[in-house]
């Protein structure tokens, strides 16, 4: 299954960073394969300065060895070797009018001494976080997910976009990041579910991202903006950061098994502000997006 997994996420990577050059039309991916000294290496592929995609990634990695100390407290078991490997990709627009993007979709594999898997399982999701509102975005993106879902149980979408919303949530600000989408963790064989099954879920959800996302880019990409919109934008990337920073537990992996900083902090945006006890007006576009943040929506 690993090796299987692995090969699907080299594929995406090169069918999604291929599409986004295309829409860019002026920036390309810069490539950096590295190697983790205990075991393991990836392939990062990153954006900058486009005249769409002010700072994007999409990264595979593929990682194994002993599980470190910290992450043997944290899934509660001794000293065990593990594998991880998983696609994660984070795009930012330059225009205010597109939203930023996260998806990211794993596997991981656990083995006690003689080798032998104790434990695996699958995880991933995607979302979407605008800085301005448009509810046709939000109800595209999150009908694409429905629709990939409902392939293989009616009961996942609903379960997962629950998730989603709890998930990435600034319980700090009491809001949400963004207006979510899907997010599993801990996928595993039951009576219900193989770990093929799981496979094509999670690849059924990973080859959905361009139909759910790339229609959107394509719509608000040649929108008007200003300044004004600009700087809510950077204000509104402030609280990406805080959360990425606070609360995600993929950073928190990656730093704790002495992972490749500069994929884990592909993540941050290159232009943030933070403004002091900032509040939009009282009824505008930005206090708009503030009101959905608070309170999650049923979008499809």
């Amino acid at each position: 299954m690993k090796n299987k997994f692995y090969q699907y996420i080299q594929d995406l990577q090169d069918s999604i960073t291929t599409k986004l050059e295309t829409i860019d039309s002026k920036a390309k991916f810069k490539q950096d394969l590295w190697k983790r000294p205990e075991g393991g290496g990836g392939r990062t592929r990153v954006i900058e300065n486009g005249a769409v995609f002010e700072k994007g990634g999409v990264n595979i990695s593929g990682v194994h060895g002993k599980l470190p100390k910290s992450m043997q407290v944290y899934f509660n078991v001794g000293v065990v070797d593990f594998f991880a490997c998983g696609l994660s990709l984070v795009l930012h627009p330059k225009n205010p009018m597109v939203p930023t993007v996260h998806a990211n979709w794993r596997y991981f594999e656990m083995y006690d001494e003689d080798g032998s898997i104790i434990d695996s399982w699958f995880g991933g999701g995607q979302d979407l976080t605008p800085y301005y509102l448009f509810e046709d975005d939000a109800k595209h993106f999150h009908q694409t997910c429905k629709t990939a879902c409902d392939k293989h149980n009616p009961e996942f979408y609903p379960i997962y976009k629950k998730r989603c919303d709890e998930y990435f949530y600034n319980t700090h600000r009491n809001e949400g990041r963004g207006v979510g989408g899907l997010f599993f963790d801990y996928c595993k064989t039951s009576d219900d579910m193989t770990m093929e099954n799981w496979y094509n879920f999670v690849t059924e959800i990973g080859n959905s991202f361009l139909t759910a996302y790339t229609p959107i880019v394509e719509k608000r990409k040649d929108l008007p903006y200003t300044k004004a919109n600009r700087d809510w934008q950077e204000i509104r990337r402030g609280r990406y950061v805080e959360f990425n920073l606070v609360h995600d537990k993929g950073t928190l992996f990656g730093l704790k098994t002495n992972g490749r900083i500069e994929s884990i902090l592909m993540s941050l945006p290159p232009h943030v502000q933070w403004v002091y006890d900032h509040h939009p007006k009282p009824g505008s576009e930005e206090a708009k997006l503030l009101e959905v943040l608070a309170n999650p929506k049923t979008w499809a």
